[in-house]
């Protein structure tokens, strides 16, 4: 007669789990069948009893998917908390708004292009106040300050994208938006609004100043039947039409604000502010700068090229005081559609090179 802890052992079946035996006194271990088995960990198994009459407590069941995650891990998989949302442009804008006006070159620069434009417009119109005739368009004395201001959105155009490839921040911008162009216009987008605005203000405070301290001119006979002050004129004394002053205020706003855009262009193409902010330096004053040593007949045809289509003469065109040409009522206008679709060039020419070229 054998007792129950000499009862002979039995071998185990197909699929059956045998208890193991332990020392004398120790409760007997009892396998568990694998995770997501019936009555293993994963599933709600009842308590099953021991050989010796206890009983093993059922495992607590896995965390269960949040119902805001809104994907699928399996019938007990997990997913984070957090919901998800399908990025677009409007993050990218919001990021580079968030950048561009947190460092201090923005500030730095747009207050100088502010101080020139409307100090050197300011001094200029007490200059030339006193009743006496100055000889230009009633606005024209804020094309000076502008020409200087200019500058300043040019260099604050490269800076906005070639700032992050000299330290090192384009990495962390391209892999927090992997989508490259959309980087792009989204910089693009705010740099060209914010310089926009601020220059188009600039502009406007100081045509309210010209016409101000300058409206008190006397016009000469001799200038009453000239070409260009026609339709200036009123009661014998300078005024400013609409249209100087839609060219003196949102005209010249938007020119400069397009030769911000296009050193922005410049700057993504070349990488490297020194390099771009000089190149754009070039572009706007070189023509100007050659056609003043090109002397001769021979070279005649191209000195008026250049000085026609050269940025300057664009600007001041729109103050009605064009540099070249035999119209002298021209607009700028037609010069500023140009720069415009120079402009689009070369943002389509950044645009393939961000695209194809290493970060």
């Amino acid at each position: 007669m054998t007792t129950p802890d000499q009862q002979p052992q039995q071998p185990p079946r197909n699929g059956e789990h045998q208890p193991q035996q332990g020392p004398p006194g120790q409760q007997n271990a009892v396998a568990q069948p694998p995770h997501g088995a019936p009555g293993g960990p994963g599933a709600h198994a009842q308590a099953e009893p021991r050989t010796d009459g206890t009983a093993i407590a059922s495992p607590p069941p896995p965390p269960q998917a949040h119902p805001l995650a809104g994907g699928t891990g399996g019938a007990w998989g997990y997913a984070s908390p957090i919901p998800l949302r399908r990025t677009h442009l409007g993050h990218a804008v919001a990021s580079e708004w968030t950048k561009i006006r947190s460092v201090r070159s923005t500030v730095w620069t747009l207050g100088v292009m502010f101080l020139l434009t409307v100090g050197i417009g300011l001094l200029t119109a007490l200059g030339l106040s006193g009743g006496t005739f100055t000889g230009m368009p009633l606005l024209a004395p804020g094309l000076f300050g502008l020409m200087l201001g200019q500058i300043c959105i040019i260099t604050l155009g490269v800076l906005v994208i070639t700032s992050e490839y000299g330290t090192g921040m384009i990495r962390t911008t391209m892999t927090a938006c992997p989508n490259r162009g959309r980087v792009l216009v989204a910089k693009s987008l705010i740099f060209f609004l914010l310089a926009f605005c601020m220059t188009t203000v600039a502009c406007t405070i100081t045509a309210l100043i010209n016409s101000a301290l300058l409206s008190d001119q006397e016009i000469p006979p001799f200038a009453r039947q000239m070409e260009e002050f026609e339709g200036s004129i009123e009661a014998g004394r300078l005024v400013a039409d609409s249209s100087q002053w839609l060219g003196a205020t949102v005209g010249a706003g938007l020119y400069v604000a397009l030769l911000g855009l296009l050193a922005l262009a410049v700057g993504a193409l070349m990488r490297h502010s020194a390099g771009a902010i000089t190149a754009m330096l070039g572009l706007v004053l070189l023509p100007l700068v050659m056609s003043l040593f090109m002397a001769g007949e021979s070279l005649r045809k191209v000195r008026e090229f250049l000085v026609e289509y050269s940025p300057l003469n664009g600007l001041a065109s729109l103050y009605r005081m064009p540099m070249a040409g035999e119209d002298q009522n021209a607009t700028g206008w037609p010069l500023l559609g140009i720069l415009a679709a120079v402009t689009a060039v070369a943002l389509a020419a950044a645009y393939a090179m961000l695209n194809s070229r290493d970060v």
